[in-house]
């Protein structure tokens, strides 16, 4: 049984995630920003936290994630407007681990992307630049911060119903369902052999959890 702190606790992938960690006995505490998405949230369990991370300096975010055993960044500004992109998936991503950093706080999960880093390749004038900047940022602050972190970087998201499986070898970016990235995350804070790892995928052949664990030899 876990603490776990999960920012962005109204995602779609979050929603799906809150449940999995709550049946299988850990508290989770999910930091929403508005107050309307209570009930969602508290409907899987979870213990739904109302707090703006996008304007929370580092004191404030070191009292949120103080007492917890991991917190997973499932957070994001949902594209469209680059200043708010930079702002949350870089800026206050990058408070968040230098928060877990100080309150002592060692497991940390982010939830990237497929091809995400300093190489991610997105021509300048692409709507999709901000983010892939922001969040190479964000996932090489937190290679750096020598928190026991996992990188978990799914391929394209759909709605799909889960398979149960997927594929850490693929070379090319290709598509899962956000449910299957829930199980992945579950799965990953529950290994500490992913500790130290990126861990890239789309839908495969391999069950989650057999795949996480080759993923993390």
């Amino acid at each position: 049984m876990s603490r776990v702190l999960l920012i962005g606790g109204h995602g779609k992938i979050a929603l799906l995630l809150e449940p999995l960690l709550v049946d299988r006995g850990d508290t989770v505490t999910a930091v929403i920003r508005n107050p309307d998405h209570e009930n969602d949230v508290a409907a899987t369990g979870a213990t739904p936290l109302v707090a703006d991370v996008q304007s929370f300096d580092l004191d404030q975010l070191t009292n949120l994630v103080s007492g917890n055993d991991a917190v997973v960044w499932a957070a994001g500004a949902g594209g469209g407007d680059p200043e708010r992109t930079r702002a949350v998936d870089r800026d206050a991503a990058i408070r968040s681990i230098d928060a877990a950093v100080a309150a002592g706080v060692r497991r940390y999960v982010m939830v990237s992307y497929f091809g995400a880093g300093p190489d991610h390749g997105v021509p300048e004038d692409d709507d999709f630049y901000a983010y892939a900047e922001a969040k190479a940022a964000a996932d090489t602050h937190l290679r750096e911060s020598r928190l026991d972190y996992t990188i978990v970087a799914p391929s394209s998201l759909t709605l799909d119903e889960p398979t149960g499986r997927i594929d850490v070898r693929a070379e090319e970016s290709g598509s899962v369902a956000r449910a299957d990235v829930a199980a992945v995350i579950a799965a990953v804070l529950a290994d500490d052999r992913t500790i130290g790892r990126t861990i890239s995928f789309n839908t495969g052949d391999q069950p989650i959890a057999d795949a996480v664990a080759d993923a993390a030899s």
